[in-house]
């Protein structure tokens, strides 16, 4: 059976405007953003939401109402003990092991989740939609998003950190496990 899975990445807030490690509330200005390009939300059979603050108030703003029973869509990366801190932080206490983790999409020098382990995770629940097709909806980090189309086009894990997801775009995979296309991203 054939799905088309619509990604939206959700509005940026503080957290993401500082490089930080953390989730965080909207601004009224991000609120605000998605608000205005509800407008531009495709319909679909099933919506998901990803448990983050950003995402569930992305959700609200664009007057997405999640489907109770559906369950989330994927979290985001989990940085471990660097939850909270800042790249620029972490960067300057452990350049090292931020360098290890920008290039080796195994490593996970910050106790958390690596590159793979996210591709694994969001490809597997990528390819569990396929069970009952039609259209379905997503807001998601922007992690997620690229894990979801490294996986899709079967992509290396190095691919991850070079694909740029910017706020309130949305990107489409149709298809099926084992082939997938991709629509790149296009603003709501």
């Amino acid at each position: 059976m054939t799905v088309r899975v619509t990604l939206i990445s959700a509005a940026s807030g503080a957290a993401e405007r500082e490089a930080r490690f953390a989730d965080g509330p909207l601004d009224e200005a991000a609120r605000r953003r998605a608000a205005d390009a509800a407008a531009g939300v495709p319909a679909a059979a099933r919506v998901f939401c990803a448990p983050s603050v950003r995402c569930r108030e992305t959700c609200a703003a664009l007057g997405l109402t999640p489907d109770a029973g559906a369950g989330a869509a994927p979290h985001d990366l989990d940085p471990g003990r660097w939850r909270g801190r800042s790249l620029a932080e972490v960067g300057a206490e452990e350049p090292e092991a931020v360098a290890r983790w920008l290039a080796d999409p195994g490593a996970a020098p910050h106790g958390g989740e690596s590159v793979l382990g996210l591709v694994a995770r969001v490809g597997g629940w990528l390819d569990s939609l396929v069970a009952d097709g039609g259209r379905v909806l997503a807001v998601v980090e922007p992690a997620v998003v690229r894990a979801a189309v490294v996986h899709g086009l079967g992509l290396p894990g190095e691919a991850f950190w070079r694909l740029d997801v910017r706020p309130l775009v949305r990107t489409e995979l149709s298809g099926r496990v084992g082939r997938w296309n991709l629509r790149c991203g296009s603003a709501l």
